[in-house]
């Protein structure tokens, strides 16, 4: 079995030689059979012992990881059901990531609510995973504001999957949806969510971009000092990016980004 951390030594190189039991083994020694590892140093390696699903891994030493900045489809599980493309996104993210180094780069929140580490991960060729499965289609941007590292790199990958029509972008499952189509048998999941919006409401919590009296757009407070001036939306057709929550008889989508909502084609 691997080290948990592989040694690195700032100036020195890095060796790694594996031992007729199967054995991984590193040092700043050379060894014969031995491979260079080129290491930045100050970077912590970590082996990925298993892929959960399409956006969360298992760590050696322990730690469960969330990707930042994405969302991919849920795979099958005990109280939920398979999305279009979940599976997909979780085989390539075995391919890419199970059984191999990975280094972690965090934001400004550590950890979410189920205490899951969030990070930017990356692999021993310093890919960014979450922007290459964004750019596989296999990801859509879930910005989490104040979690913006990468926002700008995340949102041009998606731009250009989307483009191209690449993964998800071509999945009829993900098409837009005019917004006074929602019901209850269609609204669960990730949205692409159309219409025009008619008025704004506010709230001493929330506000609210009315497609009508039963649809609007739902803008979290923290995330209002990203957004121009509200008023500006009115009259406009748009396409709103986001999870679908309902109360009752009406439908709100959940934005915390301006990047959720965009000028309909």
């Amino acid at each position: 079995m691997l080290a948990l951390l592989v040694p690195v030594i700032a100036g020195a190189e890095v060796y790694r030689w594996t031992d007729v039991h199967g054995r991984s083994h590193f040092s700043d020694r050379h060894h014969e059979d031995a491979q260079v590892m080129h290491i930045d140093p100050g970077i912590s390696y970590y082996r990925v012992e298993k892929v959960f699903d399409g956006d969360t891994i298992l760590l050696d030493d322990g730690r469960k990881v969330r990707l930042l900045g994405i969302n991919t489809p849920e795979i099958a599980g005990r109280i939920k059901s398979a999305e279009a493309g979940g599976e997909q996104a979780k085989q390539w993210l075995r391919l890419k990531l199970e059984q191999r180094k990975v280094f972690l780069q965090g934001d400004v929140e550590k950890q979410d609510k189920y205490q899951r580490t969030l990070a930017y991960v990356f692999n021993e060729n310093k890919q960014l995973i979450n922007v290459e499965l964004v750019k596989q289609g296999l990801a859509t941007v879930n910005i989490h504001p104040p979690n913006l590292r990468y926002v700008n790199e995340l949102l041009a990958a998606q731009e250009d999957a989307e483009r191209g029509n690449i993964g998800l972008w071509s999945d009829a499952a993900y098409s837009p949806t005019p917004a006074e189509r929602l019901d209850q048998s269609n609204y669960q999941g990730w949205k692409r969510v159309t219409g025009k919006i008619i008025s704004l409401k506010q709230t001493v919590k929330h506000s609210y971009l009315l497609f009508s009296d039963k649809v609007s757009v739902s803008i979290e407070p923290s995330s209002l000092p990203l957004f121009t001036a509200l008023e500006s939306y009115i009259g406009k057709n748009v396409e709103v990016r986001g999870w679908v929550k309902r109360s009752r008889d009406r439908f709100y989508v959940i934005v915390r980004h301006p990047a959720d909502i965009r000028a309909a084609p």
